[in-house]
């Protein structure tokens, strides 16, 4: 295989590495070590940058000493830590049975198609988390229902609205408002026990929470620029979650 072809493979390969990475939730020095850990194994040295919405590499073949340089666009942010830990666990074996570009490859797009947990199991166990939220700080079983029962119809709108590739922040706040005004209007018909507990854990959910333990992480590992990045989005969903919450104040006038 020629020179230059090897390199574009290699590169598409660690990029694609990268912008999984990126777009799974993964911190920045994770994303580094895993793409300098891959190309060791495949004979290069490299140099990354990665940002909030791209991973730059530079490549070094350590045979031929020739520099290759390429860059791509992370995937829309999200979490899959199962994608995470599958490309971590995969580093390691490349590492200690010395796989190839193609092997890397296939393992990719194992993991890309791997299973993920069904949508209704997934709306339930968020569901029965805010309902449990609810019953920890106090509520009783009907609040709990409450809470259930607001989180589980804003979590289907919130899969509807990205599913159709609404902007992220208005659908967080679409979300809030959503969860807010159901079990607000408990709160305003003095519905349940603490109707205002229900009110209060519906949209836990929605807490930027992988955002800023990333950003807090990137800080500490000395990636400034991403660290206040990611603080700054987290900051921004957490706005748009109070707007929701407001909106629904402002029409039950609590």
């Amino acid at each position: 295989m020629k020179p230059s072809k090897q390199n574009n493979i290699v590169s598409d390969c660690l990029l694609e590495v990268g912008s999984l990475l990126m777009g799974s939730g993964a911190s920045t020095n994770r994303i580094k070590v895993t793409i300098e850990r891959i190309a060791e194994t495949l004979g290069y040295e490299t140099e990354i940058l990665v940002t909030h919405k791209t991973v730059l590499l530079l490549l070094k073949n350590k045979k031929t000493e020739k520099v290759f340089n390429r860059f791509k666009k992370t995937a829309p942010h999200g979490a899959n830590f199962k994608l995470v830990s599958g490309i971590s666990r995969m580093s390691w074996r490349v590492v200690e049975e010395n796989w190839n570009t193609d092997q890397v490859n296939q393992e990719i797009k194992r993991l890309q198609t791997a299973t993920r947990y069904p949508f209704l199991l997934t709306l339930f166990m968020v569901s029965m988390a805010d309902a449990a939220f609810c019953r920890l700080f106090g509520g009783a079983y009907v609040d709990m229902a409450i809470a259930f029962t607001a989180t589980c119809v804003a979590f289907y709108v919130r899969h509807l609205l990205l599913k159709n590739q609404f902007n992220f922040y208005l659908c967080t706040t679409i979300v809030s408002f959503t969860a807010c005004f159901i079990s607000g209007l408990a709160v305003y018909l003095q519905f349940g026990v603490h109707p205002n507990l229900a009110f209060a854990t519906c949209v836990l959910f929605l807490i930027p929470g992988i955002p800023l333990i990333n950003s807090f992480t990137d800080l500490i590992d000395g990636n400034v620029t991403n660290g206040l990045v990611r603080g700054i989005n987290a900051m921004l969903i957490a706005f748009s979650i109070a707007l929701g919450m407001l909106g629904t104040l402002y029409i039950y006038n609590f």
